[in-house]
């Protein structure tokens, strides 16, 4: 069984982790001078391509907050995934409580360079997982084993963590809004939204955290289990990874109901 994936708090609360279906939730207590601390510390004069570039992003994260706000209610909750393609690895699901009411201008100047995560380097995803966790009113961390996933099958579980993680952040008159899928058996009002994490707020707040968290665990997996360089894909099927796995076989992380060409020439 996989070790789980914890939520790093920054400070903002507690989380649990509780090995297969870890679930990790956290109430934080915001205050504007928090949130207004990382947006103040980006707004120094920027010149040049690099200064454009930052402009767009920062235009990109108004514009999603802007659609979240267009649902005419204060609370919105957001919920995405990471690694759900992946050949190694947990399904890590987060979901983000947004209360817009209390997200004011040092709010907004903080989240915006939120984006969807993919659209994001490394160090850009580091950045923004604290700057979330201080402007969310709660957010909920949940991963499925490889193992969870072989036997329950890849969208059933999915859907599964989706559901497990809003459940969490969700609280009564709050829309639950999830990247590309409507997740079954939810109490509150819920929409699939086709891009949803280059489209709402919440739901790239959730992306962030969710492939924040999933890439962490697999930096120390990569300890536990050297090799198949772990640290340098996280699990998705690289060259890298395949020649690994020909060379050496799989490890316990390994999703063997994946149709994959790596585990062709395996006697699986």
């Amino acid at each position: 069984m996989e070790p789980g994936v914890v939520t790093a708090s920054e400070g903002a609360g507690t989380a649990e982790a509780e090995g297969e279906g870890v679930m990790g939730s956290v109430d934080t207590d915001n205050t504007a001078d928090a949130a207004g601390s990382a947006g103040d510390a980006g707004d120094a004069d920027v010149t040049g391509a690099a200064g454009r570039r930052r402009r767009r992003r920062r235009t990109i994260g108004r514009r999603l907050l802007e659609f979240d706000r267009r649902l005419g209610v204060r609370w919105v909750a957001g919920a995405d995934e990471a690694g759900r393609g992946c050949l190694a690895g947990p399904l890590v699901a987060a979901a983000v409580l947004l209360d817009l009411e209390r997200i004011g201008p040092r709010e907004v100047r903080a989240l915006a360079e939120l984006n969807d995560s993919k659209q994001h380097d490394e160090a850009a995803r580091e950045a923004l997982f604290p700057v979330v966790m201080r402007v969310a009113a709660k957010v909920a961390i949940v991963s499925r084993c490889a193992g969870g996933i072989d036997s329950r099958g890849l969208h059933r579980t999915n859907l599964a963590a989706l559901r497990d993680a809003l459940i969490r952040v969700a609280r009564p008159g709050c829309v639950c809004l999830v990247d590309g899928f409507a997740v079954p058996a939810m109490e509150h009002e819920q929409r699939a939204i086709v891009n949803g994490d280059a489209t709402s707020a919440a739901i790239a707040a959730a992306s962030i955290l969710a492939k924040v968290s999933r890439d962490r665990f697999m930096r120390r997996a990569d300890e536990l289990h050297p090799g198949w360089e772990f640290a340098a894909h996280v699990g998705y099927s690289t060259p890298e990874h395949r020649a690994a796995i020909l060379r050496q076989g799989v490890s316990p992380l390994h999703r063997l109901s994946f149709q994959s060409t790596a585990y062709q020439q395996l006697a699986l």
